[in-house]
């Protein structure tokens, strides 16, 4: 059990060091949470760690800012493996239509992480978007939304969809959400992981 506890302490520090190393633009410590075969899918940028943190590089010189918090974790062990789910928030500013505005999207990270010599590393993280709204940041003003584009993503994150599409961004459309075929299909994936059914997450 002491073992367990200290294996859940260490993935614990790694996401938190995840959010605040990757919200701070600390790249080189950022490099070191990945497996070498890492995969990040977020709705804006899909493909290995190092493709999301070059795009995200790009970004941050382009004034990119999406800012991220974290809330309670549950985490399953098996050996060298582990599934870790954390309550979370992402955070976007940015023009909407002309009015300057914040998204705020609620979910988890779902990760899918190894043990390679001691050192927990993640393999995939996986969001999970559950809810998100938009809000205007100037007084008497909201912007006019373009009900098409909007209603062409789920409603987990149709709003953060939208602002990122505006910004020049090509959105991924089918990301897991609160419930549906894509969360329970990802849930699968976790368990098979966990039960050394598949080699790749």
């Amino acid at each position: 059990m002491r073992n367990q506890i200290i294996e859940r302490l260490q993935i614990r520090e790694l996401v938190e060091n995840w959010a605040v190393w990757r919200d701070a633009g600390d790249w080189e410590r950022f490099r070191t949470l990945w497996a070498g075969n890492g995969i990040m899918m977020a709705t804006w940028k899909q493909g290995t760690a190092e493709e999301f943190i070059q795009s995200s590089i790009d970004g941050w010189n382009n004034g990119v800012r999406i800012l991220h918090f974290l809330g309670g974790s549950s985490i399953d062990l098996s050996g060298d493996r582990a599934i870790a789910q954390t309550k979370m928030t992402i955070t976007q500013r940015a023009e909407v239509e002309g009015v300057l505005c914040d998204v705020v999207c609620t979910g988890r990270f779902y990760d899918f992480l190894s043990r390679d010599h001691g050192e927990w590393k993640l393999v995939l993280r996986q969001p999970i978007y559950e809810m998100d709204r938009l809000s205007s940041l100037m007084p008497g003003k909201f912007p006019d939304l373009d009900s098409e584009l909007l209603n062409k993503y789920p409603i987990g994150y149709r709003h953060l969809a939208y602002l990122q599409t505006r910004i020049g961004y090509k959105v991924k459309a089918d990301m897991p959400g609160i419930d549906g075929p894509e969360v329970q299909a990802l849930y699968v994936r976790g368990r098979r992981w966990l039960d050394r059914e598949s080699n790749q997450p």
